[in-house]
């Protein structure tokens, strides 16, 4: 099981760094393939809509063929597949197309790994180990920072993805070979997603995976290049550094949030407290967005910090799941996670069109607005929800 996790882990490195590495490709797609801020949007909605819809056809093939097959085929087609297409693009077209494939393709890494640590360790440790995985994997957020942006200057765009494509293949290779499937539960249960969308103490729950992850993927790993571009002037490099600094918190929430439970004795309002947090810089940033670029780069690091109790929230779900569901499980918050964060990716883009002036600071200010009362919005919510440590 600790080869086929590591395995898994490497191959989440990759997820992680195609859903975050196109702010620092956004000057240099404008420039060769006419990809506007709209174009970006939309591609990386993309990415994250496939990426949700997936989680459904996964769940099942998690519980049924297990994580091995499941994880290995559609890392190899998706994952390298729409690497090599991102490579070869000539259009904002060809961008989107290439980011549905690799979004096809990471679908089932995270939760193939979740159900693993879900069948084979403790249950009190699966916050911890479930965080650890997301904070191993945030690697490649960082390399979706000022890395990618050294590898641009370096290489060029072209270059960096086809070695991209063929890392994936590899990696993808590795999960079918180094990947062992826990033991099949044998059980006259049946059940399905609508089995647990009938649970009504999940729903807060999910109303809160919904708006949690939303503000986080959209800044990172897709508004926060042409908000410091716009309002700030920065360049590639100087954007690839706040990135890489809002990667680096991220990374410090995914490991902080799981041990912090068990030092609490409590999942929910360890969650409660890193949403406020994040909640709070959305409102700094909505009040005062061109203040300076220092200030804005901590607050993203902050919103950063607060999308990282993802794991958390997967957690608290999985207390309430059947054993023999824990597949579906898994996936439907994944998918609502997802889900919400690639909704606000299409959301975002009318959001700014709409909102933009002469004053570049303007349509940003409209997207913090509404990322601020969604999340808010989501904490209410989350008041309802009944704590669970295990």
């Amino acid at each position: 099981m600790k080869r086929g996790l590591l395995a898994l882990s490497l191959a989440y490195i990759l997820s992680q760094f195609y859903r975050a590495f196109l702010p620092v490709l956004a000057p240099v797609l404008a420039t060769e393939i006419g990809a506007s801020p709209d174009d970006l949007a939309r591609a990386s909605g993309i990415w994250f809509l496939i990426f949700a819809v997936m989680q459904i056809p996964v769940g099942m093939s998690l519980d049924s063929v297990g994580p091995r097959r499941t994880a290995s085929a559609l890392f190899i087609l998706g994952g390298a597949g729409g690497a090599l297409v991102f490579g070869l693009a000539q259009s904002p077209l060809h961008v989107t197309i290439a980011m549905a494939l690799i979004g096809i393709g990471c679908s089932p890494v995270l939760m193939a790994a979740y159900y693993i640590i879900a069948r084979t360790y403790s249950a009190a440790a699966f916050g911890t180990l479930a965080g650890g995985m997301i904070g191993f994997g945030s690697i490649g957020n960082l390399a979706g920072s000022a890395p990618m942006a050294w590898s641009i200057e370096a290489l060029g765009w072209r270059p960096t993805m086809l070695v991209l494509a063929a890392v994936s293949l590899v990696v993808g290779l590795a999960l079918m070979a180094m990947i062992r499937d826990p033991e099949r539960i044998e059980t006259e249960e049946k059940g399905s997603i609508l089995t647990l969308l009938k649970i009504p103490i999940l729903w807060p729950i999910f109303i809160v995976m919904l708006v949690n992850y939303a503000p986080a993927a959209s800044l990172r790993g897709l508004w926060a290049g042409p908000y410091l571009g716009d309002v700030f002037g920065a360049d590639v490099g100087t954007i690839g550094r706040a990135t890489f600094i809002m990667a680096i918190a991220m990374i410090i929430g995914n490991f902080a949030f799981g041990p912090l439970e068990r030092l609490f004795g409590t999942r929910k309002w360890v969650v409660f407290g890193g949403i406020s947090m994040g909640a709070m810089a959305l409102a700094v940033l909505w009040l005062y967005p061109a203040q300076s670029l220092w200030l804005s780069t901590v607050l993203l690091a902050l919103v950063g910090i607060s999308g990282s109790t993802f794991a958390v929230i997967i957690g608290h779900g999985k207390s309430f799941f059947p054993a023999h569901l824990m597949g579906r499980g898994v996936t439907l918050m994944n998918l609502f996670g997802i889900g919400g964060a690639g909704i606000m990716q299409f959301a975002t883009g009318p959001i700014y069109r709409g909102a933009l002036t002469d004053v570049a600071s303007d349509a940003y200010v409209a997207i913090f607005a509404v990322f601020t009362i969604m999340t808010a919005a989501g904490l209410v919510a989350y008041l309802f929800a009944q704590d669970r440590v295990d």
